[in-house]
């Protein structure tokens, strides 16, 4: 999949990156920002992948498309660009002199990095075609034959890398103040003598509930110094909850993290879920050193630009609680 930096589009794609848009328009289907947002996540990266590949598998792409609540309308197929057309007058002129491109530099663009700039021309954005040039052209992440990649393959970008693919914090500084709110889960799996231990709080260290909740809201208060790129965020309110089933030696742990910020509160739930899950695992392994903690996963979030998420049930898991509704309050 390939979403460029300039794009500044979330990893759950709530807006349609430009690969996808390339494929839409190579399958010849009109889709609306609203039908986009009804397929799964996995169908929009499924359609930003095919529209990041040299030619456009254009029947799978109508597959994924149809799909969507409303489907697509009809339009004309845009044309196989294996062969690359001339350089447009649109292109160079949007670019002005201060970004020069010349005809061997564009046939040496890969297909997405020539509709992209094609795109952009076309919407008469300055300022986001000048940010497209950069990191396509200027930086080389554009080029089929980049020595990063294998000709003919775009280049993937990742919003915490910069275009010469040096790890950096992103900027938020142009990002809206907003609430922000975010739930993860991770399940716990042990012995069911060891979860009666819980339930019936006869474990050794003593109470292993309280410990394990604490632990996970200090830990959430502590993301930016254990993810390195991490924002610190003032967060206004972090809970977690833990649901102990005896007879499956089952613990599913729910970490609630909220905040009115300008970037998400995704890290500060999972890390509180995470560290939560490990404090279990020190409070009981004198009895069952073959605990599991079997995922860490995102449940839901909302709040930003990407709007609101959630994880579908039956992905999250198949057997225990494990929705937020199912664990008890």
């Amino acid at each position: 999949m390939t979403v460029f930096a300039f794009e500044r589009i979330a990893d759950d794609l709530p807006l349609l990156p430009l690969a996808a848009r390339r494929a839409l328009d190579a399958a010849g289907c009109k889709l609306s920002l609203a039908g986009w947002r009804t397929l799964c996540v996995a169908d929009r990266v499924a359609l930003t992948a095919a529209g990041a590949r040299e030619l456009v598998d254009r029947d799978a792409a109508r597959t994924v498309a149809g799909r969507a609540v409303p489907p697509p309308g009809a339009m004309p197929p845009a044309a196989d660009e294996r062969v690359p057309a001339e350089l447009p007058g649109s292109v160079a002129a949007a670019l002005g002199p201060a970004r020069p491109l010349d005809a061997a530099t564009w046939a040496d663009l890969t297909a997405l990095a020539r509709f992209a700039l094609r795109h952009l021309a076309a919407e008469r954005r300055r300022e986001r075609i000048g940010a497209a040039y950069d990191e396509l052209v200027r930086d080389g992440a554009g080029r089929a034959s980049a020595a990063t990649a294998p000709a003919g393959v775009a280049v993937p970008r990742l919003t915490h890398l910069s275009a010469r693919g040096e790890a950096h914090m992103v900027d938020v500084s142009d990002k809206r103040v907003t609430e922000r709110r975010a739930v993860a889960e991770a399940r716990v799996r042990m012995q069911p003598a060891t979860a009666r231990l819980i339930a019936d709080d006869r474990a050794k260290k003593g109470d292993v509930l309280a410990a394990a909740r604490i632990a996970g809201i200090m830990a959430a208060k502590r993301t930016p110094e254990l993810i390195p790129l991490c924002h610190g965020i003032a967060l206004s309110r972090v809970v977690v909850e833990l649901a102990v089933d005896a007879e499956r030696g089952l613990v599913t742990v729910r970490a609630e993290a909220t905040a009115v910020d300008r970037t998400g509160v995704e890290m500060e739930a999972m890390v509180a879920a995470s560290v939560a899950s490990l404090v279990l695992y020190d409070m009981l392994k004198s009895a069952d050193r073959g605990m599991t903690i079997e995922r860490v996963a995102l449940a839901e979030k909302s709040g930003g630009r990407s709007g609101h998420w959630r994880r579908e049930p039956e992905a999250l898991a198949t057997e225990g609680p494990s929705t937020p509704e199912e664990i008890p309050r």
